[in-house]
């Protein structure tokens, strides 16, 4: 683990630790702030804090001089001396308890207190002798939903991949589009702001019969369990299994909510079911400053006087049906659900023209049956067509990916060939071959020059060797970057979404040297890997880097995948500009060219 990713963690356990000792909540989410701050930089804090540079890492934006105090503590000491008195007053396992869906600080440290509950063991077991029910606030419905969602935790029921919440998302939507009386629906929540893990699924309705909604929603066939069924929300548990061969034998559980809400209302209930919370609170601040109140029914001109809600009063609403028209009456542009994140966005005066699907124009990443893909290069050049792709680069794995089918030279030779006759009978799309090419552990490629020279198109990647010390990760990528061969960088870190972390390297380090050397560096778009994250997206876009979008094509399904690295683009505020994919054919050409 990194400094960065360990002292992240850190401050998060900090967060949960101070609000169930009862500490007030500016210091909870001064921790949980920090955190997150970490988690979003791109540059290593561990040099500056072993040298005990306060000066230098209160510089970086979100670092005060309380958090750069303890860095520089753990870097001196290994530990964090706040953090190990507040470990040692709360059981390690009392936080294992807030993990359990629906139990806030408050009630997790009452049934600390008060039933002694140190473990999920432990509120198993005052749920079965029926002793929880001596507590406030705990009634049938309430337990039952406890034990619930202790079921779902033990089951599995974790933060699902984005790309498996949007087949959960789809089925919704699919299914409520052909209920009776549906008028809009959508997904909302952290799907749409396109997070790369989820949670819960949020789906919202307008529909005319409502109760044709509640039973279409919460008696889908993959149902397990319906949790409420109320007026305005119903939420359930359903079970999956994946389609993807990486996920065989597995099925994952998820919770889903619907929010059935008044026409009048759609904006601003998207708006404030889409997030994030950061990002709402200062929305419904800038309205306190206007004299106006933001909440889920719409803005309206009140000064908060009457704490009455001012839809409840009859007060009309200035802006509602729109999130537009919400931004606008703000006096701010409309600010993309991907940049919601308060990460810059409430400072921004002009809308940001991120990068769309529609914007892409090549894939520069795709396996055939030359190595580990399903398709030929006939197949594969079809799909591309269909999706009105200018260029589509072959780049099947290179010799040492052995277990991938990686070509020696001849046979790379002699796939080169192949393309380049698919290229001569295959009408309306270029062909370019290419070859994704190991970039191995001390940071060479894996074929020679002369052979890389005769390639159209080379994406350098690592894929062994990743577990290395950030140093030694930052060192190994600037050599493949530095190679005047290479045109893209792929999947940098090599990470896999909650299953490897992959290289932790320098990315500022890195992201300056892709500039020098006018090398791209690549979104892997499938969603496992995600990678570039988007917080590297924003540090490329800000430092004026190049960056690549592309599908990892090995099956007709993954060029579907566009969608989710295109989401992870504009999380990183990418512009089309910037993003070769999106670049006309004789420009994206002439700079392939350029490097030969």
């Amino acid at each position: 683990m990194s400094f960065n990713s360990e002292i992240a963690d850190i401050f998060e356990q900090m967060a949960g630790l101070l609000e169930l000792t009862g500490a007030n909540k500016f210091r909870v989410n001064a921790h949980a702030k920090a955190s997150r701050v970490i988690k979003d930089l791109t540059t290593d804090l561990e040099p500056l804090a072993k040298a005990e540079d306060i000066k230098e890492l209160v510089k970086l934006e979100g670092i005060g001089k309380g958090t750069a105090t303890k860095l520089v503590e753990l870097a001196r000491t290994g530990c964090i001396a706040e953090h190990e008195e507040l470990s040692a007053k709360v059981p390690t396992g009392v936080m294992a308890v807030m993990e359990v869906q629906g139990l806030g600080p408050k009630t997790v440290k009452m049934l600390w207190e008060e039933k002694g509950v140190e473990s999920i063991d432990d509120l198993k077991k005052i749920i079965a002798d029926g002793s929880i029910m001596d507590l406030p606030r705990m009634g049938a419905k309430t337990v039952e939903n406890i034990r619930a969602s202790i079921e779902f935790l033990e089951a599995g029921g974790t933060r699902l991949h984005i790309g498996l919440a949007q087949r959960v998302a789809d089925r919704f939507v699919e299914l409520l589009e052909n209920t009776r009386g549906t008028e809009r629906v959508a997904f909302a929540g952290s799907l749409r702001r396109g997070r790369e893990t989820i949670g819960d699924v949020d789906i919202l309705v307008v529909t005319k019969d409502p109760d044709a909604a509640r039973e279409a929603f919460t008696s889908a066939e993959e149902v397990t369990q319906v949790l409420a069924s109320g007026e305005t929300k119903c939420s359930i548990r359903m079970s999956m299994s994946p389609t993807d061969r990486r996920f065989k034998g597995y099925e994952y559980v998820v919770q889903v909510d619907l929010r059935i809400v008044p026409k009048d209302s759609w904006g601003a209930a998207l708006m404030y079911f889409t997030g994030s919370k950061e990002h709402n609170v200062r929305l419904r601040e800038r309205a306190i400053k206007r004299g106006m109140t933001l909440n889920e029914y719409g803005l309206f001109e009140d000064d908060g006087s009457d704490p009455t809600p001012p839809q409840q009063r009859g007060v009309k609403p200035i802006a509602s049906k729109t999130e537009e028209s919400i931004y606008k009456a703000l006096e701010m542009p409309f600010i993309p659900p991907t940049m919601r994140e308060d990460r810059g966005e409430m400072s921004l005066t002009e809308p940001v023209q991120v990068v769309e699907v529609a914007d892409i124009k090549a894939e520069l990443h795709s396996h055939t049956t030359a190595s580990d893909g399903k398709m030929t290069i006939e197949e594969s050049a079809e799909i591309a067509k269909s999706r009105g792709y200018h260029t589509l680069a072959i780049t099947d794995h290179s010799q040492s990916s052995a277990v991938a089918g990686g070509l020696k030279p001849d046979r790379l030779r002699e796939h080169m060939a192949a393309v380049r006759e698919a290229d001569k009978t295959i009408k309306g799309i270029k062909l370019l071959a290419g070859s994704e090419v190991d970039i191995l552990v001390d940071g060479s490629l894996d074929y020679d020059d002369e052979l890389l020279h005769e390639l159209d198109v080379v994406v350098a990647s690592p894929h062994v060797g990743l577990k290395a010390k950030p140093a030694q990760a930052t060192k190994r990528l600037l050599k493949a970057i530095r190679h005047p061969m290479v045109h893209i960088i792929g999947h940098p870190t090599g990470r896999l979404i909650e299953r490897r972390p992959g290289l932790e390297p320098d990315m500022n380090e890195l992201i300056a040297a892709a500039i020098e050397h006018d090398v791209a560096l690549e979104i892997n778009a499938h969603w496992m890997r995600l990678d570039l994250r988007d917080t590297h997206v924003r540090a490329a876009v800000e430092a004026g880097a190049l960056i690549s979008i592309n599908c990892d094509d090995h099956s007709p399904g993954d060029y579907d995948n566009i969608r989710f690295g295109v989401l992870t683009a504009q999380r990183g505020w990418l512009t089309p500009e910037r993003c070769i994919n999106t670049w006309s054919a004789k420009k994206l050409h002439g700079w392939l060219k350029s490097k030969r």
